[in-house]
């Protein structure tokens, strides 16, 4: 098989792979309608947590997370016998071509998820040292301040440092790069979100509706049939 033939196959099967929809059919399949009519509409794995069922937002994370991972280790498998600068070349594009699948999926009109999860899980099999320590990264920052958006863009911003210091191939160190990248595109608003002090904590409650936050309730409901402050 040709070269061409193989960056083909790797960059189509990579997208294609990447584009599968996980959160939209676990959600469907497990009875809890369409993730993308609920919270943010995102399609990933937090905003599946949003429907009350951890099992399917689990289901997402491991699916998200490992059609990247198997993207890569089929281009892996595929130039074995090839040098590393091969391997490295094309498991990047396959792992690349699935990340791109993961945020514009053909089957859900180019309408995709974040991208974190297959950012690791493509990582993870690139290069596991590198997505091993961006994900010890993930977690230190959101132990530190409970914010997991922060928490991921500090991780991917990393990543592509880490894995040029650990002497790992250049195209893996560019994989790392273009992901990240995209992954601050797509987290444009969580960022406005953090300049202004507005993105949500991890394990933060919403304030009720009524008179913690809410808008006053009428007099009648108070017990001594005052408001207070009154």
């Amino acid at each position: 098989m040709t070269s061409a033939m193989l960056f083909t196959i790797a960059i189509v099967g990579g997208y294609l792979l990447g584009s599968i929809p996980f959160g939209v059919i676990a959600t469907r399949l497990g009875g809890a309608g369409d993730v993308r009519s609920i919270g943010s509409g995102n399609i990933g794995a937090t905003n599946v947590l949003r429907t009350g069922r951890r099992d399917l937002a689990l289901i997402t994370l491991l699916g998200d997370g490992g059609k990247g991972a198997v993207a890569v280790l089929l281009a892996w498998l595929a130039t074995r016998h090839g040098t590393v600068e091969q391997q490295a070349v094309l498991t990047a594009l396959a792992g690349g071509a699935a990340f791109l699948g993961h945020l514009f999926p053909v089957w859900l009109g180019f309408k995709g998820g974040k991208g974190v999860a297959t950012f690791f899980g493509t990582l993870l099999a690139a290069a596991w040292p590198v997505g091993v320590l961006a994900g010890a990264t993930w977690l230190i920052v959101a132990f530190l301040f409970r914010m997991s958006s922060l928490a991921a863009l500090v991780a991917v911003a990393l990543a592509p440092a880490i894995t040029l210091l650990i002497g790992r191939p250049p195209a893996i160190a560019l994989l790392a790069l273009f992901m990240a990248l995209l992954i601050y595109v797509r987290h444009s608003d969580n960022i406005r979100r953090i300049l202004k002090g507005e993105e949500p904590r991890i394990g933060a409650k919403k304030p009720m509706e009524g008179h913690n936050g809410g808008p006053p309730m009428p007099p009648e409901l108070y017990t001594d049939k005052r408001p207070p402050d009154a």
